[in-house]
């Protein structure tokens, strides 16, 4: 193997693990209430965005302020888990990725504990700042929301997404 090949495969390497690092960022932002920081993770200008039933946006700060307006709150306890990655290196400044997620909330205002699993197909661009999502799109495939109460534990949705978010889903797929 000559050295071009030992630099491009190095090169590989290093963007896959920046990638990794972006979305660990974005995640941690996610459950640290930090809007700054999850605005960080994306590339400036236009961006495509969905998801799902939370909406679609072509850009990342309506997103952002949807964040702050709805996620924001301290008493939403909330672990975003982004697992399995699937990262391929697409271009000089262009890459793919597919990931799952573990997602759970606990919100203690209205007692509920939701669990839900997901992934997100992403599109990501070199920027002079680095690596940045420049595209996104997150799938719920289960969801599990309880109610909780001093004497007893009740579902209110187990299994998959209900129709309708499911449906609105895959309408805006």
């Amino acid at each position: 193997m000559d050295v071009s090949e030992l630099e491009r495969r190095l090169g590989v390497l290093e963007d896959v693990e920046a990638i990794r690092a972006l979305k660990a960022r974005y995640l941690a932002s996610a459950d640290a209430k930090d809007p700054a920081g999850m605005r960080a993770c994306f590339v400036d200008g236009p961006a495509r965005i969905d998801f799902g039933p939370v909406g679609t946006f072509d850009r990342a700060d309506p997103l952002v302020e949807v964040f702050r307006q709805v996620g924001c709150h301290d008493y939403m306890v909330e672990m975003h888990h982004g697992v399995n990655p699937q990262i391929e290196i697409t271009g000089a400044d262009t890459a793919k990725g597919h990931w799952s997620l573990h997602y759970q909330l606990i919100n203690t205002r209205d007692k509920t504990l939701t669990q839900l699993g997901a992934y997100y197909d992403d599109e990501y661009r070199r920027t002079a700042k680095g690596w940045k999502i420049a595209a996104t799109k997150c799938v719920t495939t289960s969801l599990l929301v309880l109610t909780l109460a001093e004497d007893a534990i009740k579902a209110m949705v187990i299994g998959r997404m209900p129709a309708a978010a499911e449906a609105a889903q895959q309408k805006a797929s």
